[in-house]
């Protein structure tokens, strides 16, 4: 399987449904509340095909994405930054409370940042803080439980799927018009396998070594997998 990053092209699907659906109505913040703590993950995102999601929808992107839209007979030549069916799958939170704004968009919400794929972040960001006191304090560790209640997803297929097989056709059942022209009949690096994907730290971020602040379910899938060869992380001080 190729690089399933090429889907950065895959632009003609609005994201915000999937991305905002964990915590409706909380407003996204951006990758910059997330990386005050978590700059490791945040140094390593910023190299993937994620974090540049956007520059494929510029008019002077490079010939291999030129040749990509041709393909999926869509105009080289176009800027699509500001296409609302597109958009979508270019940065965070759109179309949701506090997520990117066509008319004003905010940088740290420019890419597939952090809280496309965990759930914006304002409550739960809160009890990963107090958590991380209360293991300094007295090692009390906090049930993971909480943090899906307040918004934080651990099982993010259907948001990846929301962009990566939103096309007409697609085995995923969700799809649904907008749909991307950015197919598997277009190309076949087109084709998308979660599993491959979310082990490929040039789509995804690198993961690092977590402190153990939460315990129980819901554990994500591929926790364990990830941890045992993880490395120390580096960790930024919020503001």
């Amino acid at each position: 399987m190729k690089h399933p990053m090429v889907f950065a092209l895959a632009a003609v699907v609005v994201f915000a449904t999937m991305a905002g659906s964990a915590s409706a109505e909380t407003a996204f913040e951006g990758r910059k509340k997330c990386s005050n703590c978590h700059k490791s993950e945040a140094d390593s995102w910023i190299k993937t095909a994620h974090a540049k999601a956007v520059d494929s929808l510029k008019a002077d992107r490079n010939k291999e994405k030129n040749a990509a839209m041709v393909k999926a007979k869509l105009d080289p030549k176009k800027d699509y930054t500001k296409d609302k069916d597109c958009i979508g799958c270019h940065v965070t939170g759109f179309g949701s409370e506090g997520g990117y704004e066509i008319s004003d968009p905010d940088k740290f919400l420019v890419g597939v940042g952090c809280e496309s794929c965990h759930g914006a972040g304002p409550d739960y960001r809160k009890i990963h803080r107090k958590a991380g006191e209360a293991v300094e304090k007295s090692k009390k560790v906090t049930a993971r439980e909480s943090l899906a209640e307040a918004g934080q997803d651990f099982e993010f297929v259907e948001k990846c799927n929301a962009c990566h097989l939103n096309y007409e056709g697609s085995p995923w059942k969700g799809a649904k018009k907008p749909y991307t022209p950015f197919t598997p009949k277009v190309d076949k690096k087109y084709a998308f396998d979660f599993e491959k994907s979310v082990r490929n730290n040039k789509a995804m971020h690198e993961h690092f070594k977590l402190a153990g602040t939460f315990e129980g379910p819901p554990t994500p899938k591929f926790h364990e997998e990830f941890q045992k060869d993880a490395k120390p992380a580096e960790i930024g001080k919020e503001e």
